[in-house]
């Protein structure tokens, strides 16, 4: 049995409850648990934290020496190399959160699934499924430390290096998220192949979500062992469902890998983020993660009038405005932020940074969160000018 290394830090940091002399107060002011940690779990903190979706990536110089030269798969499954491109954000920008740098795909050849990432095409899944008897392809991810090492070795190495100056998050792709690509044999923008199975044989595509259920909420758990803090669920492909279809092929799966990675590890939070949530705010209410995640085709307003005050919500600025100047930047985040209000908010694109992004933009991006505690404190005239 693995021993949870997040689990074994939060004990080590953990303060004596009771009368603190000075001295206990100052190590318990040096033990506190990173700022994004805090707001996940519910907390009230000094000021709003950030990171960004797909923070490591081509938009950065470094990262293109790496992604010009090394196909996906060995950069994100060579732990050395996952840890480098994951840190290079944090090193320039200071984010709150660093994110493992790795694919929603990685766990999927543990499962039965082999893929590739072709240039200029993306991932590729030669043997897609296609019939029931396909299933018995799929395998349980019985030792995800045997099968994924570099995913442990890469947290683990991330918890040493960032030392809790900032929150170390894992992810997983959604069961219906990893279907559909499993099905498609690669993107497609119909969904066309899923879409059929859904109609014609939707058995065999709940057979095929409840095993991915299963096994990933295994994954999770790995990656809270191994030191992730923070787990963010990506349902990338939520957009192709409408709110009936969400409500049944996607929301119910995703509901099964929280309530089992909870009952495991009830202190950790998970972040649910559906690219395409828009138009499924009430799908989305039975949710049970501890953060929201939002996309940017609504307002932060709407989904905060929506959800309530004290339910903690991250986005959702549109990831284009990075290509805007430093004053369309500062107005679109004053405004995600005011309207996210001072506490239970993250500050996140809607969507993944894309190519070509200013990178000194997605420094000032950061640089305002760390300003958010003044721009909280902006009086109701002036926040009425935003």
């Amino acid at each position: 049995m693995m021993i949870s290394l997040g689990s074994t830090i939060a004990r080590k940091s953990s303060c004596k409850v009771g009368r603190p002399s000075q001295r206990n107060a100052t190590i318990c002011a040096a033990v506190q648990d990173p700022l994004l940690l805090r707001v996940a779990r519910g907390e009230e903190a000094e000021r709003t934290p950030v990171w960004l979706m797909r923070q490591a990536g081509r938009y950065m110089a470094d990262f293109r020496k790496f992604s010009d030269r090394i196909p996906f798969r060995e950069r994100s499954e060579t732990a050395s190399i996952a840890v480098e491109l994951s840190m290079q954000p944090w090193n320039a920008f200071k984010p709150d959160g660093v994110i493992m740098f790795s694919d929603i795909l990685t766990p999927l050849p543990a499962m039965g699934v082999e893929f590739d990432v072709v240039k200029g095409t993306g991932p590729v899944i030669a043997d897609p499924i296609k019939h029931t008897d396909d299933l018995s392809r799929l395998i349980p991810l019985d030792n995800p430390a045997s099968s994924l090492p570099f995913v442990g070795e890469t947290l683990r190495t991330l918890r040493g290096e960032v030392d809790n100056q900032a929150t170390v998050l894992g992810f997983i792709g959604t069961p219906w998220t990893l279907a559909a690509y499993a099905i498609e044999g690669k993107a497609d923008r119909h969904c066309t192949k899923t879409k059929r199975m859904m109609m014609n044989n939707p058995a065999l595509l709940h057979s095929v979500l409840n095993h991915l259920a299963d096994n990933l909420a295994d994954y999770v758990c790995y990656q809270i062992e191994s030191g992730a803090q923070v787990v963010q669920l990506f349902d990338s492909w939520a957009h192709h469902l409408s709110p009936e279809q969400f409500a049944e092929f996607s929301m119910p799966y995703a509901e099964k890998i929280i309530k089992s990675v909870k009952a495991r590890y009830p202190d950790t939070p998970l972040i649910f983020h559906a690219n395409g949530g828009t138009g499924k705010f009430s799908q989305m209410e039975s949710c049970s993660s501890d953060v929201l995640g939002l996309d940017w085709s609504c307002t932060m307003g709407d989904a905060r009038a929506h959800y309530g005050p004290k339910r903690v919500l991250q986005g959702n600025v549109d990831p284009m405005v990075l290509f805007g100047s430093e004053d369309v930047i500062r107005e679109n985040v004053t405004r995600c932020l005011l309207q996210g209000g001072k506490n239970h908010h993250i500050l996140n694109v809607g969507h993944g940074v894309v190519q070509k992004t200013p990178e000194e933009n997605v420094g000032y991006f950061c640089q305002l969160a760390r300003e958010s505690a003044s721009i909280h404190s902006m009086t109701s005239k002036e926040a009425a000018t935003v």
